[in-house]
């Protein structure tokens, strides 16, 4: 399986916005949450808004009523980042190992994927969209021309024959 096949179910969107969240970059760079969390904080420059943001709590609340979480120990003690697609290629960058790169590239591929893949159902939606107003006054005209094949038909039809002379 191609790993930006992976990848993309792990993309959510949040805020009007593609992102991937922490825990599931760390998994496909091979580190754990807390060294990822741990250099992002290092280097918050690299991470403006646009980049990464920290979940809020209602954010939290119903993302993981979205998604199947584990019932063991732990959880969160601290609410989760979320990366769009140029967050996710910094984590790349200050992760800075071989895995890291192979991933952000994967990262990058999904992302772009994922944006092809909308542009073709956009285009799609159009031609339904256009197909629809082509066609939408078209039942009536066709009850109308079923209703005159009838009448004509009706007025067609063989007649019972007259008998001829005294009856």
């Amino acid at each position: 399986m191609d790993l930006s096949e992976n990848i993309g179910p792990r993309i959510r969107v949040l805020r009007q916005q593609r992102v991937i969240l922490a825990a599931d970059l760390a998994e496909l760079y091979g580190v754990s949450v807390r060294r990822l969390n741990e250099q992002v904080r290092r280097n918050l420059d690299r991470f403006p808004d646009d980049f990464a943001f920290q979940l809020t709590s209602e954010e939290w609340i119903s993302l993981k009523s979205q998604i199947a979480t584990s019932k063991g120990r732990g959880g969160v003690r601290k609410l989760p980042w979320a990366f769009t697609e140029h967050g996710a290629i910094q984590v790349a960058n200050v992760l800075n190992s071989p895995q890291a790169i192979q991933v952000g590239l994967a990262v990058v591929r999904a992302f772009v994927a994922l944006r092809s893949a909308q542009a073709n159902y956009a285009e799609l939606e159009q031609c339904i969209r256009r197909l629809a107003e082509k066609v939408e006054g078209h039942d009536a005209e066709l009850a109308a021309i079923v209703v005159t094949i009838r009448q004509l038909a009706s007025s067609s039809a063989p007649n019972k024959r007259r008998r001829i002379g005294f009856g």
